[in-house]
C-alpha cells in the first residue's frame, strides 16, 4: 500500500479521535503513521500490517492505560495556609528576621525574612515563600540598596 495512503488513514484516525477522546483512535492514528513510514522505507504490505499491528496492540496495551490512569487522577490543588505560598503581600510592619507583620489576602500575618540580613519596610512589597505555624516566611520582591 503507498505511504500516501496510511497518512490519510492516520489523519482520518486523528478526527476521529478529536471527536470521540477515547485515546483508541489517536493511538491507532499514530501506528499507522508507522506504517506510513514503513512503507516510504520500501517494505512490502504484510510489513506494514505488521508495524501497523505492532504498535497497535503496544498503544493500546501499554500506553492507552497508562494515560487512563493519570487522566483520571484528581489536579493538585493547594489548600489552607499552603495556598498562600507564593503570593504577594503588603508589609504593615517592618519586618526582619525575627519579626514583621503583612497583609496577606485581606488578613494580617506575622511574618519574617526568609535571607536574615533583610530588613524590609513598610510599604514593600513580598512573596510568600513558605508558612511556619502562623508565620509566613517572605522574600522582597525587589532589593533596595
Amino acid at each position: 500500500m503507498p505511504w500516501f495512503v496510511w497518512l490519510l488513514t492516520a489523519a482520518a484516525l486523528g478526527v476521529v479521535e478529536f471527536f470521540t477522546l477515547t485515546l483508541v483512535f489517536g493511538l491507532l492514528a499514530g501506528a499507522a503513521l508507522v506504517a506510513a513510514v514503513v512503507a516510504g522505507a520500501g517494505v512490502g504490505l504484510l510489513g506494514q500490517l505488521v508495524a501497523l499491528a505492532a504498535t497497535g496492540a503496544a498503544g493500546l496495551v501499554i500506553i492507552r492505560p497508562i494515560a487512563l490512569r493519570h487522566m483520571t487522577q484528581p489536579p493538585l490543588t493547594r489548600e489552607g495556609s499552603d495556598a498562600l505560598i507564593g503570593k504577594r503581600a503588603e508589609v504593615l510592619q517592618e519586618v526582619t528576621a525575627t519579626r514583621g507583620l503583612i497583609k496577606l489576602s485581606g488578613e494580617e500575618w506575622s511574618a519574617r525574612a526568609l535571607d536574615e540580613s533583610h530588613v524590609i519596610p513598610v510599604g514593600g512589597l513580598v512573596d510568600v515563600m513558605e508558612i511556619d505555624g502562623a508565620t509566613a516566611i517572605v522574600y522582597p520582591r525587589e532589593l533596595l540598596p
